[in-house]
């Protein structure tokens, strides 16, 4: 009995886990069935429940009095009410890669065919020169004592066309793709994070995206050229003290009417709003302001709307009535203030898009929101964590401390090592995120790129931070990680504040946006006709049933044999395959798991904010160990290279893992969660996180040349000035590899007291009459010992 209900059982399991057509599949279930009830009796048990399901299923009457009818009926009650925004956030943006991690089962086929993005000559030619000449013109500690950009960086900003990236040639802008911006920002970034945020935000969330994808004609010729060459140099208005991440109850009112302009009496809007943390606001010469547009005269045509929703509209600064040029404060010098006005009349005209786009702004703005959550800040962070491993890697064999270089100690790799798995991880997600911006506008992508990239990003500064101690603290221009650590905030906050970008954004958008029928099931369950209700929601219903069912079978499969045999990409080699196997048992628990969710909990999921940025974590690291794959195929062999990529992947699924038991043993039915932890990992914890073995490799290889330190190197700003802040770490650095073997005996020396008490000439002379160096090598290291000290001291400044 209890071999023919496991073969019953595996034969089910097989069915679900290949998915034959529904005919097909319930025949060979109910024959199976008959041939097991010849070995034991019992089966005739599991024979007649096999028969009533596969007739509900295979019979149209019966599946529809059912099957169909109650569970439409049930789900269009239980179905949450959406707002309007909440439907425009679900409805805009693309999906891409994402998408098929969510499914369960991803198409591999389609992922070897992505190629990472390349810069074009163009865009090669203008990171090589006019921003290389940018890096040189700014210094960030003197901004700082500024609170501005010099003159001449902004006029080299203007005169180069850093405000104009995105915008067409044919308007005079540059159109680099996403990649380039990514690699532009970042540069600049790693020099100087203001002059970094000066030059995003006209190219991400402003003006000239909007106007670029929905400007009328006379709105692209009016504004586009002055963006372009710097003429105009534009701000968004979208944030308020009533509205921050929930920039959807934004209390900014528009009311259409007639007025006066330009001596005209002209159809036109009222607007009384009051802006907040705007960046660019006080030198800004051109507003983008979002807000609530109101109607209720229906002067636009149509007498049955009164509230169209938000609406985005083009105003001059100077244009009357409009109150700019305040600072705020925001702990870094880029220019940051409030924009206000009340009753302040414009022609309807200004609308971005004109009349016809009156109440789509915030579809417009969630489509856009791409470039700042997909290019920009992930760009800085990426930025900043090359940057920790170029600085901190050096600093950390520069400094010793108990006569041993301060990198050697366990407790220091342990913070490095995330450093070095950090930067590499971060330069792979931005290669193929910044890919999926090419002709896509994937909100859910995006939203885990911001994301992920600035966490990771502050939890390094901190390991950072913790490696350099005092001279990471005192401020001064030889403090090479302090811009980075103030500004880390203001990446955290913007564009969407990271706690609700997780909890809320990556698998509330990312259930209804990548699942591969629950999107057009709500649309056929708000259906006002309900005979059509049902007919667009019978198919749908039936392929979520077998996609579900299918990815219950995967996941139990997977969970016992570890993804071992499951498809993966054709070209993977022996390293990649194993873990995308690992990937496709994961995905296929992500998939089951939110299934679960979204049928158990419903509408009262969008409550569970733990539960659901719980299920986006274990979406999001899948997608961050799809990028480390795909980079480090991209790269030049090397055991550096794979050291970086397996500590980054055990650290990504690592996390998933974790995420995953946490949804687990938190779920709201208990029983629930046991049920989905032993069918999700049946065998216990999987993927464990990098041992201290990796850690030590990690932790020496920061410290060392290797092709991951050099292929990091291509994507900052590099300096070998003494003068510089990470010039002068790098330069001694260099100094350091060229003395280190007699720099290391000169020291094992001086550390057991064989070369006396004296100073340096002292020592060096007692080791050159030891014979512990040679002559030849005295002033290289006389030279060292210089650079050494200079490069481990901190600013002082006169007394206050």
């Amino acid at each position: 009995m209890l071999l023919s209900l496991l073969l019953y059982v595996a034969l089910l399991v097989a069915l679900l886990y290949y998915r034959p057509p529904l005919q097909l599949g319930s025949l060979i279930l109910v024959l199976g069935t008959i041939v097991l009830t010849f070995y034991s009796g019992a089966m005739w048990l599991l024979l007649f429940p096999t028969l009533v399901l596969t007739a509900i299923l295979n019979l149209p009457g019966w599946r529809h009095r059912t099957l169909v009818k109650p569970a439409f009926q049930l789900l269009r009650r239980a179905m949450p009410s959406m707002s309007k925004t909440e439907r425009e956030a679900l409805e805009a943006g693309t999906t891409w890669w994402e998408k098929e991690l969510f499914s369960g089962q991803p198409d591999w086929a389609m992922f070897a065919g992505i190629d990472l993005p390349q810069l074009s000559d163009r865009e090669q030619q203008f990171l090589d020169n006019e921003v290389e000449q940018l890096c040189h013109l700014v210094d960030e500690w003197d901004i700082e004592q500024r609170q501005d950009l010099p003159p001449e960086a902004w006029d080299f900003l203007r005169q180069n066309g850093f405000f104009g990236l995105i915008i067409p040639e044919e308007f005079g802008g540059l159109d680099f793709s996403p990649y380039a911006q990514s690699r532009i920002m970042g540069k600049i970034a790693s020099k100087s994070p203001t002059t970094a945020v000066t030059a995003m935000v006209p190219n991400s969330l402003g003006p000239g995206e909007l106007l670029v994808k929905y400007g009328t004609e006379a709105q692209k010729q009016r504004w586009l050229p002055g963006l372009a060459n710097g003429t105009e140099l534009p701000c968004f208005g979208l944030t308020g003290p009533e509205a921050g991440s929930d920039a959807g109850s934004i209390p900014d009112i528009g009311v259409v009417c007639k007025g006066q302009f330009n001596g005209e009496d002209v159809l036109g809007l009222k607007l009384t709003f009051s802006k907040r943390w705007i960046t660019l606001a006080p030198v800004a010469t051109v507003i983008g302001l979002a807000f609530k547009l109101r109607d209720p005269d229906g002067l636009l045509g149509d007498p049955e709307t009164v509230d169209y929703g938000i609406t985005c509209a083009l105003l001059p600064a100077d244009h009357p009535g409009i109150e700019i040029g305040r600072r705020h404060n925001p702990g870094a010098p880029f220019m940051n203030g409030p924009i206000q006005g009340e009753e302040v009349f414009i022609p309807v005209d200004w609308i971005i898009g004109g009349a016809a786009m009156a109440g789509r702004g915030w579809r417009m703005l969630i489509e856009c929101l791409g470039a700042g959550r997909g290019v920009s800040l992930p760009s800085l962070a990426t930025a900043g964590s090359e940057m920790c491993y170029l600085t901190v890697g050096a600093f950390a064999r520069i400094r010793r401390q108990f006569n041993m270089e301060i990198g050697k100690f366990e407790g220091v790799q342990e913070a490095t090592a995330e450093i070095a798995a950090g930067a590499y991880t971060l330069e792979a997600m931005r290669q193929l995120v910044t890919r999926g911006l090419q002709g896509g506008a994937p909100s859910v992508l995006t939203a885990m790129a911001k994301y992920h990239a600035t966490e990771r990003m502050r939890q390094m500064v901190n390991h950072a931070m913790d490696v350099v101690g005092g001279r990471a603290i005192q401020l001064g221009p030889r403090n090479f990680l302090a811009t980075m650590y103030h500004s880390m905030p203001v990446a955290i906050t913007v564009e969407g504040a990271n706690i609700l970008t997780r909890s809320l954004m990556i698998f509330g958008q990312g259930s209804m946006r990548c699942h591969p029928y629950l999107f057009d099931e709500m649309q056929a369950l708000q259906q006002d006709d309900e005979r059509t209700g049902l007919a667009d929601f019978e198919p749908l219903l039936l392929a979520h049933l077998g996609h579900s069912s299918s990815n219950i079978a995967r996941t139990l499969v997977y969970g016992l044999s570890g993804g071992r045999g499951s498809l993966t990409p054709e070209d993977a080699d022996a390293f990649s395959k194993s873990w995308y196997e690992k990937i496709n048992h994961l995905s296929a628990a992500l998939a089951t798991c939110a299934d679960v969710a979204l049928g158990a909990l419903g509408g009262g999921l969008k409550r569970r904010e733990m539960i659901s940025a719980r299920l986006g974590d274990i979406h999001s690291e899948l997608l961050i160990a799809c990028s480390i794959l795909k980079y480090r195929d991209a790269q030049q062999y090397s055991d550096a290279g794979d050291a970086h990529a397996r500590y980054a992947l055990q650290r990504a699924l690592n996390n998933a893992q974790q995420a995953l038991l946490a949804f687990c043993d938190n779920f709201p039915q208990r029983w629930l969660g046991l049920a989905l932890r032993l069918l999700c990992l049946p065998l216990g914890r999987r993927y464990r996180a990098p041992d201290d073995d990796q850690i030590r490799l990690l932790g020496k290889l920061i410290m060392e040349p290797n092709p991951v330190r050099e292929a990091l190197k291509q994507y900052v700003y590099q300096s070998n000035n003494p003068e510089e802040a990470s010039g002068r770490v790098e330069s001694t650095f260099q100094a350091l590899l060229r003395v280190d073997p007699a720099w290391q005996a000169f020291s094992r020396a001086r550390g057991k007291g064989e070369l006396g008490v004296g100073d340096m000439d002292n020592a060096l002379g007692e080791a050159l009459r030891q014979g512990v160096i040679a002559e030849a090598d005295v002033e290289p290291l006389r030279d060292y010992d210089r650079r050494r000290y200079d490069c481990v001291l901190t600013d002082d400044f006169a007394a206050l």
